[in-house]
């Protein structure tokens, strides 16, 4: 019976994919590779075209995305577990990347989903003032798996439902 573990998503079978491992024997987390090289583009950029449009008297695009860096893996674990992603300690000095969501919340039933097959992805803001490439096999994350226990009165809403994507994909 498996409990937990990490597997490559489809369409990255043949990408030279790695698994996430822990680099010390004390290592809390799982280190994420980016599954691709990646322009994580400044948000300086956005926001000095922002102030020229609006000099100019153009409407200005206050849309401010992410990037999402993909890792090329998915995972799957028990029902009562959740995986959690934060940042590289390192990111946000040496490279200005940050977490557009602090961290990132994996639950059980995003393995396999068939919007992306679950495909773990780290969302990065880069508040450096150029913009920052992210090689191929280059570690952005990190990955803790958790328990969570549910309340006496639980009620959930979609015990039915079956999750077809990720990033908001429960509303």
């Amino acid at each position: 019976m498996k409990n937990r573990g990490f597997e490559v998503c489809k369409g990255f079978e043949d990408r030279d994919i790695n698994l996430p491992i822990r680099k010390t024997k004390n290592s809390a987390g799982y280190d994420f590779e980016a599954a691709e090289e990646i322009v994580v583009h400044s948000i300086w950029k956005s926001v000095f075209e922002n102030i020229k449009s609006i000099i100019k008297g153009e409407k200005a695009d206050l849309s401010f995305k992410p990037t999402l860096v993909k890792t090329g893996i998915k995972s799957y674990f028990n029902e009562d577990e959740v995986l959690i992603l934060a940042n590289r300690s390192s990111n946000p000095a040496k490279k200005g990347l940050i977490l557009a969501n602090s961290i990132g919340v994996i639950d059980s039933d995003y393995y396999g989903n068939e919007d992306n097959d679950g495909n773990i992805m780290f969302a990065f803001y880069n508040v450096f003032p150029f913009d920052i490439t992210i090689k191929k096999h280059e570690t952005v994350g990190q990955g803790f798996f958790q328990k969570f226990l549910i309340v006496d009165n639980d009620n959930t809403l979609n015990t039915n439902e079956t999750r077809k994507g990720g990033f908001g994909s429960t509303n």
